[in-house]
């Protein structure tokens, strides 16, 4: 991997043991040759992974003994080789160590630079304009090198040896602070860092340059600042991430694992799910009816001097973008964008290539798992099983994600967004031409979801290759397969909201049984009408309408609960037609709605404002009691098994009316899917004669049914496979698809 400082951490270490010979990128990896004593080239190899950089992986190691035929005089770097650099190209990096000591010391020439970086740390992905990774092919090719930098970029024995971001106050990148007009309000750094936090602390709102785009960032605990923001920004409930200066302000907000801990602190800082503590200085409207919060660090030494010279205790750091476009990561976007949202911009002149926001996880069963896989990650690769050969995979509609392969590597790209608007397709073209030109790859085939009206599969009909249409669903099991490194057949329980299925139906409650070469579908959650559409989803009353007409008939509609509140006269008539005859109301199998129905009927959420609201709050209910029972279901024979929920709603409406505590419905639920999940799972298992599960969909990043089904499975002795390296989510559809077509590939050679 290039830019991660390993070639002049072989140099320094050979030198110091009295090795000669040298090190070299070539397309497969770095070729070290060695030559001294045996034992000065055992301690050599031990030290070449006990000390790697701390953006350096070693995959393998191999030793080959060469024949005595006369060595270097000394240990040299020698110049790549044809193509070497292009498997790999680093991820962005935060601020090290060690930098963050230059930049609080008042002796040292980068005292409270911005944007002081090294080897070890700092923008990479994002600043890459083309290959190999050197400064020219970078957003950093507009500011040359002085004299003192020249000299630390030439020396390999010192860590900014060939540092591409390398700068300093005299000849890199410089803030500049804008009013809400554009106006130029502070041109110098200092004094634009400290108008900024002075606007902060006021209850302004500050778009902020990062590595990958811009934030908007309010004061945490000010409930008036945030509410600003929300009615600025149109962000009515989803829940904003929080920046703070340290691991131990985190621990004061939250309450954190190990594992948690370290992903925070991790050169990676993602934005991690943790839960809240009690009476925290943090307003409500931060993450309201919740009681988790995205927490981050500071990935920048802008962000670390924005703490450092200021008495926040955290700060809102929300994607600056408007609802359903992707974050803002030019100037003149930002300044049109963001106008009427921000009241000031904290620019600066070191552009940003590629779009990239911040990745986003929890953890499960003490691992990360990922709900947005972005910066500080991409594009990193995931190994695949088999060799694809070069295919692009173009994802799906929401949450989309593209990826390339390149023969056992899947590359996937950072998360792009809904491809529901002109921006975000045109980011997501964009990503696909700057993929393939970093890359050299030229993909053979293009594999797209079944679905025949997403942007994506409009793409690629359009790119004159092979096409290779992949069901949603199956894009789903075979992305959990490739990233656990699965080949043969599995079970995958697969459950989402809205995946277009082989027989044109909405699928999303599935338990599928195959591979990357095929699939069938075993059994299903019964399907449901989705009265009105996409209607349905941004209403869930209308979901628990349907699912209690479906269990109960004309009666449900004489039932006195919030849902049925929303029907009267007229509109009564039109909804009953709508489910009795199916007008405008397709039928859905999907696990996703089966939450909107319990959240509509516990009055948790009646419409929703942003995706998987409903789900998120009826699981934090359901995680404020501890109840083991379950309710009722029905599993009917057929060419697939078909899981009945009907007698489940009957059941709730019975424990409401009789004034159970909500909280306590809502634990019954997820008690009675994961039941279901887990003994569909094993009648199929037992009747093909498979002992491996994979679970994957959106709906596994509720954390607690996932414990409940994984949990399950185990204990009746399967082996359950789940996501860690990619989105369970559509972010992670792109990594099947390329893995079903690439299979093909293996086939076909």
């Amino acid at each position: 991997m290039q830019g991660v400082g390993f070639r002049p951490f072989v140099f320094r270490l050979a030198s110091e043991l009295g090795l000669t010979g040298w090190v070299r990128n070539t397309p497969d990896g770095v070729l070290i040759e060695a030559n001294g004593t045996d034992e000065r080239l055992a301690h050599f190899a031990r030290r070449l992974r006990a000390e790697a950089p701390p953006l350096a992986v070693i995959a393998s190691l191999i030793r080959t003994p060469l024949p005595d035929d006369g060595c270097e005089a000394d240990f040299t770097i020698r110049a790549s080789a044809s193509g070497a650099g292009l498997v790999d190209i680093p991820p962005d990096s935060a601020v090290c160590g060690e930098c963050l000591k230059e930049l609080a010391d008042p002796a040292d020439r980068r005292h409270r630079y911005p944007f002081i970086t090294c080897t070890n740390c700092g923008p990479r992905w994002t600043i890459i304009t083309a290959t190999p990774y050197d400064r020219p092919f970078t957003t950093m090719a507009r500011f040359p090198l002085c004299p003192a930098c020249s000299r630390e970029y030439a020396d390999p024995h010192d860590r900014r040896f060939h540092a591409q971001p390398l700068a300093c106050p005299a000849c890199g990148p410089q803030l500049r602070l804008l009013d809400q007009a554009g106006k130029l309000l502070c041109d110098d750094s200092d004094a634009a860092l400290t108008r900024t936090i002075d606007l902060l602390q006021n209850g302004g709102i500050v778009a902020i340059k990062g590595l990958g785009g811009y934030h908007l960032a309010v004061d945490a605990g000010s409930e008036a600042a945030v509410a600003r923001l929300r009615a600025r920004k149109q962000r009515d409930e989803k829940p904003f991430a929080v920046m703070v200066p340290d691991l131990a302000r985190a621990v004061a907000l939250s309450l954190l694992d190990d594992t948690e801990a370290r992903l925070l602190d991790s050169p990676e800082t993602p934005i991690v799910i943790v839960r809240k503590r009690h009476g925290i200085p943090v307003a409500e409207q931060v993450a309201p009816r919740n009681g988790w919060l995205g927490l981050m660090l500071p990935a920048t030494p802008l962000h670390h001097l924005l703490f450092k010279e200021a008495a926040f205790t955290s700060l809102v750091m929300t994607s600056a973008n408007r609802s359903d476009e992707p974050i803002a990561y030019r100037d003149a976007d930002a300044f049109t964008q963001l106008s009427g949202i921000a009241d000031a911009f904290l620019c600066h002149n070191r552009d940003i290539h590629i779009r990239t926001d911040d990745s986003v996880m929890r953890v499960f069963q003490g691992r990360p798992l990922f709900y947005r896989r972005a910066r500080g990650y991409v594009p990193r690769p995931v190994r695949l099983p088999f060799d694809a050969g070069n295919v692009l995979a173009v994802g799906a509609e929401l949450k989309n994600a593209v990826c390339l392969t390149r023969n056992d590597r899947g590359i996937l790209s950072q998360h792009i967004g809904d491809l529901q608007n002109a921006e975000t397709c045109d980011s997501f073209r964009h990503t696909i031409d700057h993929l393939q030109t970093l890359l050299e790859i030229t993909p053979s085939k293009v594999a797209c979801d079944l679905h025949p009206d997403y942007q994506s599969t409009r793409y690629a009909e359009e790119r004159g290759l092979e096409i290779v249409r992949v069901q949603h669903h199956h894009a789903h099991l075979a992305s959990c397969m490739a990233e656990n490194g699965l080949t043969g057949e599995v079970v995958g329980i697969i459950f989402d909201g809205t995946g277009f299925g082989s027989d044109q139906t909405i699928w999303g409650g599935e338990f599928l049984v195959g591979g990357y070469d095929r699939f069938d579908r075993a059994a299903h959650f019964r399907p449901v009408r989705l009265p009105g559409g996409d209607a349905a989803v941004r209403e869930p009353w209308r979901m628990a309408m349907a699912c209690l007409y479906q269990a109960m008939g004309r009666d449900a509609f004489d039932l006195d609960h919030p849902a049925a509140r929303q029907l009267n006269g007229d509109s009564l008539a039109i909804f009953m037609t709508m489910v009795e005859r199916g007008l405008n109301s397709p039928l859905t199998s999907s696990c996703g709605r089966l939450f909107d129905a319990l959240a509509a009927l516990l009055s948790l959420r009646t419409t929703v404002s942003y995706d998987g609201q409903a789900a998120i709050e009826l699981e934090a209910l359901a995680e404020t009691v501890d109840d083991n029972d379950s309710y009722a279901y029905a599993a009917s024979d057929g060419p697939s098994l078909v899981v009945d929920f009907s007698d489940m709603f009957r059941e709730v409406v019975r424990d409401l009316a009789a004034g159970a505590a909500p909280a306590v419905l809502a634990r019954r639920f997820h008690n009675t899917l994961a039941t279901a999940a887990v003994d569909t799972c094993c009648r199929v298992a037992s009747t093909t004669n498979l002992d491996r599960a994979v679970l994957s969909g959106g709906v596994f990043q509720n954390r607690l049914l996932s414990e409940l089904v994984y949990t399950g499975l185990t204990n009746r002795g399967l082996q359950v496979f789940t996501h860690r390296l990619v989105p369970p989510n559509d972010g992670g559809v792109a990594l099947g698809q390329a893995a079903i077509a690439g299979w093909q590939n293996r086939r076909e050679c």
